[in-house]
C-alpha cells in the first residue's frame, strides 16, 4: 500500500490532462458554469421578452400584408370557379379581337367596326337629343326628348362612376378616344357603349310606335355595336354583357323619375 501511493501521485504528476490549462477540458470551473448558465438564462428571458414585444408588431404586419402576398392554399370552390370563367373570358375575348389592330385578322375592317361603334357613342346622341328638342314644337315630343336627354346623362354618369371604382383594362392594350374622354369612358368594365344601346333601344321600343322590321333592327343594332367594342379589342365578353344589364336598370330608373310634361316646359323654359 505506501509503495503503491507514491506511484499513483507519481502517475497523477505526469498526466498532461492534470495540469491546470487543462482542467477546463475534464472538469468545467464552477464560475464558468454559473456565468454560462446565467448568461443562458438572462439571454432566454431577453428572447422571451423580445418575442413578447415583437409578437404584437409582427402580427399586425403580417395582418396589413396585401392579398397578392399571401399564398391560398385551400382556395374555396367559388374562387376556382370565378378565376375559371375570367380565364375563359380573357381567352374568348382576345380571340374575338379580330381588328384590335392593322395586324388582325381582319384589320383592314377596323375602321368600319369603328364607325359602327360610333353610332353608340353618348356624344352624337346629346347633340341629336338637344337639336331635335330645339326644334320640337309639340308637348309630348319636348317631354320624351327631355326624358331621353336625362337618360343619356345618367347612363354617362353611372358607367363612368362603374369604371372608376373597377378599373379592369381591355384585352388589349388600345388607347381611348378623344369621345371616349369627353365621356369618360376609359376603363373597360362596364361598356359605355353596351349601357347606352341597350338604355336607347328599350326606351325607342317602349315610346316610339314602330313597325316589326324597324323593332328587330334596332335589336340587331344594339346586339352588333356591342360585338363592335370586342372586335376591336377594347372591352371583354363579360363588359359587354353587364353593359346590357346595367343598361336596361337605367331604363327602368328613368322610367320610375319620368319627368312629367309641365316639369319638361318648365325646364325648358329655364334653359
Amino acid at each position: 500500500m505506501p509503495a503503491s501511493q507514491p506511484r499513483s501521485r507519481a502517475r497523477d504528476r505526469n498526466n498532461v490532462l492534470n495540469r491546470a490549462e487543462f482542467l477546463s477540458l475534464n472538469q468545467p470551473l464552477k464560475g464558468n458554469q454559473e456565468g454560462r448558465s446565467s448568461s443562458r438564462k438572462q439571454s432566454g428571458q431577453a428572447g422571451a421578452a423580445g418575442a413578447q414585444s415583437s409578437g404584437p408588431k409582427e402580427q399586425r404586419q403580417s395582418q396589413q400584408l396585401p392579398e397578392e402576398d399571401c399564398m391560398q392554399l385551400n382556395p374555396s370552390f367559388k374562387g376556382i370557379a370565378f378565376n375559371s370563367l375570367l380565364a375563359i373570358d380573357i381567352c374568348m375575348s382576345k380571340r374575338l379581337g379580330v381588328c384590335a389592330n392593322r395586324a388582325s385578322s381582319w384589320g383592314g375592317a377596323r375602321s368600319m367596326i369603328n364607325l359602327l361603334g360610333i353610332t353608340g357613342h353618348g356624344i352624337p346622341w346629346i347633340a341629336g337629343t338637344l337639336i331635335c328638342l330645339v326644334k320640337s314644337s309639340t308637348l309630348a315630343g319636348q317631354e320624351v326628348l327631355m326624358n331621353l336627354l336625362l337618360a343619356l346623362l345618367l347612363d354617362i354618369m353611372i358607367v363612368a362612376g362603374l369604371q372608376k371604382l373597377a378599373k379592369r383594362k381591355g384585352p388589349y392594350d388600345i388607347n381611348p378616344g378623344l369621345l371616349d374622354y369627353l365621356t369618360m369612358d376609359t376603363y373597360a368594365f362596364p361598356a359605355g357603349h353596351a349601357s347606352r344601346v341597350a338604355m336607347l333601344s328599350k326606351f325607342f321600343l317602349n315610346h316610339l310606335v314602330l313597325a316589326i322590321p324597324l323593332r328587330i333592327l334596332l335589336v340587331l343594332w344594339a346586339l352588333c355595336v356591342g360585338l363592335s367594342r370586342v372586335m376591336i379589342g377594347r372591352h371583354h365578353i363579360t363588359d359587354v354583357l353587364s353593359g346590357f344589364v346595367f343598361g336596361y336598370l337605367q331604363f327602368r330608373l328613368v322610367e320610375l323619375i319620368w319627368m312629367s310634361s309641365n316639369t319638361c316646359q318648365m325646364l325648358i323654359s329655364i334653359w
